[in-house]
């Protein structure tokens, strides 16, 4: 019997798709993000099933779309049962860093947990009712620090943080900043194990989520760096929908993450947000590098699954916009690579369409669980074995009403490969894209006469899908499970 793999899951917050050298990014410094492309599966067209931290989490660890978990919130409870699988095939489960589960200390499945949640939040002044001091909190008042936080930053310099964008320079020492805790974090606790079973490392990293404010050694490597900066005029902005409106306004007049907002920053201020943001995945890069190296010393990665992506994008200014909370390709769209010698092809670039819930079953087959049967996930072992496949025919995002987008009561994206629909509950506003002639997404075509019998057939599929979910989650979880592929 094969013996059964190890298996490290790397997620990022809030990284677009397009920050990988090796992936059409040649402004990045990626080295070893691109040695991995090189070495394994890359895929192109990932896209998350909600473009929000906590549906979307929820949403991977547990194999289905929102509607079947009612996780449409940050704030909105959730365990992560395929992690509870694992352990009970035999793996020692480990999360370090960020999860997003709620509340923020549950086990979720895990024998450990490391957490570091909170990049931006003084919790003395708010989430009191689920306020918790994390592995750095306790990290930082252990060195007699500060956290710094949009509060510190506002009082020490006001105009400078209107100014900022959300792009700052961390202050304090680099070992300190909370992506070099988390991976520093993870090298000790390897050097520690001792434990001999399979191992199931999750590591979840806080950057690149605003704000943007990587030590100044990253920053300086992207100092004459020429990023491509998005160009936005007020026709573009005057056509968006009432809720996309709506959710600039709340950026603007709120102060979430650090970020004080302004829907048309000049060229300038982009290029310096854009060139902290790809600062921090530098680091983060760096900081992969060298836990997948400490992996390798300790013969970890002879038998192992690597994964590496993020749980969705950032709009960065694009459509005069930051952070997610919409469905433009910015924010939806995530890179994914899987790594493992033998069992990857390597240097595969795989451009089919594939959600990012997807990497359940493909983790719970490579260690021989079965997959419960009412899961919407598909396996991406098909895809790996067999690039020229097809994939899925069309991916969803879905999106309610919170704090911050307060326009729409739900948003539900349907995406194929040429079109993209967005559809508005119990509005008549929506968005239509034909991404072969307008790939940017500026021409909104919802209201357009030459279109409305395709908006129609677009949503009609969109709403289907949703009532065959429904029916779905009817299935209990454990009924007929689908047997694991060999891999």
């Amino acid at each position: 019997m094969q013996e059964k793999p190890n298996i490290i899951l790397i997620i990022t917050d809030q990284q677009r798709w397009d920050t990988i050298g090796a992936l059409g990014a040649p402004w990045m410094k990626t080295p070893r993000l691109d040695r991995l492309v090189a070495e394994g599966t890359a895929f192109t067209h990932c896209f998350t099933t909600s473009p929000l931290c906590v549906s979307a989490r929820a949403s991977l660890f547990t194999g289905c779309y929102p509607h079947m978990l009612n996780t449409y919130h940050n704030f909105d409870t959730w365990e992560p049962t395929w992690v509870s699988s694992l352990a009970q095939a035999g793996y020692h489960c480990v999360n370090i860093g960020k999860m997003h589960i709620n509340p923020y200390d549950a086990k979720g499945g895990f024998h450990q947990r490391f957490m570091v949640e909170n990049k931006d939040r003084a919790l003395f002044l708010e989430e009191a009712h689920r306020a918790i001091y994390d592995e750095w909190d306790k990290a930082l008042l252990a060195n007699g620090v500060v956290k710094p936080t949009r509060f510190t930053r506002y009082a020490a310099d006001p105009e400078g943080f209107r100014k900022a964008l959300g792009a700052f320079e961390w202050e304090l020492p680099e070992r300190l900043f909370s992506d070099n805790f988390i991976a520093d974090t993870a090298l000790w606790w390897l050097q520690q194990r001792k434990a001999t079973n399979p191992l199931f490392l999750q590591i979840g990293f806080c950057g690149p989520h605003p704000p943007y404010d990587p030590p100044r050694r990253y920053i300086d490597m992207y100092r004459d760096v020429d990023l491509p900066v998005p160009t936005v005029n007020q026709e573009e902005l005057d056509r968006q929908t009432p809720a996309l409106k709506a959710y600039r306004r709340v950026q603007e007049t709120g102060n979430f993450d650090s970020i004080a907002w302004r829907s048309n920053p000049d060229r300038d201020e982009l290029l310096r947000l854009r060139r902290h943001y790809a600062a921090n995945v530098t680091l983060l890069d760096e900081r992969i590098g060298e836990v997948l190296d400490q992996l390798e010393r300790l013969g970890c990665l002879r038998n192992a699954i690597v994964i590496i992506t993020s749980d969705h994008g950032d709009n960065l200014g694009d459509h005069g916009m930051i952070g997610k909370h919409n469905m433009f390709e910015g924010a939806v769209r995530v890179p994914l690579i899987v790594h493992s010698p033998g069992r990857a092809l390597a240097g595969q670039v795989n451009d089919q369409l594939v959600q990012w819930m997807d990497i359940a079953p493909t983790l719970l087959e490579s260690a021989g669980v079965p997959v419960p049967a009412n899961w919407e996930s598909q396996s991406l072992w098909p895809l790996i074995k067999e690039p020229q496949m097809p994939g899925r025919e069309a991916v969803y995002a879905e999106l309610a009403r919170d704090h911050i987008q307060q326009e729409a009561e739900m948003m539900i994206m349907r995406r194929d490969r040429r079109w993209k629909v967005v559809f508005y509950l119990g509005q008549e506003h929506g968005e239509l894209y034909d991404l072969e002639a307008d790939p940017g997404e500026c021409q909104n075509l919802w209201h357009d006469h030459a279109h409305l019998g395709l908006r129609e057939e677009l949503v009609g599929k969109l709403l289907r899908w949703q009532v065959q979910g429904t029916l779905r989650s009817r299935i209990r979880p454990r009924e007929k499970p689908q047997q694991p592929m060999v891999v």
